[in-house]
């Protein structure tokens, strides 16, 4: 059996609450529902289920102390000149940093394929396609977008399933991080 996974951090309830009332004005754009919001740390993708466990063991290694995040901006990714993905960015964070280098060794050492991607932290507020409207004014209103911050107790292994209306993301374990100095 195969599960599909990867590595977050959940924002509160106020934090998702702010982000889904962000969500309009922007033709045929498929926004997350508020149990799709999170930050990714690490996509791990299709994993059998003893690469799973080995995974979910190694992770408890990756606990550092409890840090703050806050959101900061938004943005767009495009691939080959087309937007597919819009997000709000999160404020640079040494600690945040900390975490996902050693979450990213953890799954080295776990046998996966090192992540090619430079990292970028970001929460996806909708994925969008050549039918999706303009962003300009969206991206322009929420320029300024600050919230929190707020303090960073857990990450969490998610397992993905695909389903017609998008993906399910069904939390597998929380890591607590150390208590904050």
């Amino acid at each position: 059996m195969s599960h599909r996974l990867f590595v977050g951090i959940r924002p509160p309830t106020p934090i998702r609450d702010a982000l889904i009332d962000l969500m309009e004005g922007v033709d045929h754009a498929r926004w997350q529902d508020e149990e799709q919001l999170h930050l990714t740390l690490r996509y791990i993708g299709e994993v059998d289920t003893h690469i799973a466990d080995d995974l979910a063991e190694r992770l408890r290694a990756a606990a550092t102390p409890g840090f703050e995040l806050a959101i900061e901006g938004t943005g767009i990714f495009e691939r080959k000149g087309h937007a597919h993905t819009l997000w709000a960015g999160i404020a640079p964070s040494p600690a945040l940093a900390r975490l996902q280098q050693r979450i990213e060794r953890l799954c080295i050492t776990a046998g996966l394929e090192p992540e090619p991607r430079k990292y970028h932290a970001h929460v996806t507020l909708a994925r969008l396609n050549r039918a999706t409207g303009p962003l300009a004014p969206f991206l322009a209103r929420t320029a300024a977008l600050r919230l929190g911050p707020w303090p960073v107790d857990s990450y969490i292994l998610y397992e993905s399933t695909l389903h017609p209306g998008g993906s399910l993301y069904e939390p597998v374990l929380r890591y607590p991080l150390e208590p904050a100095p």
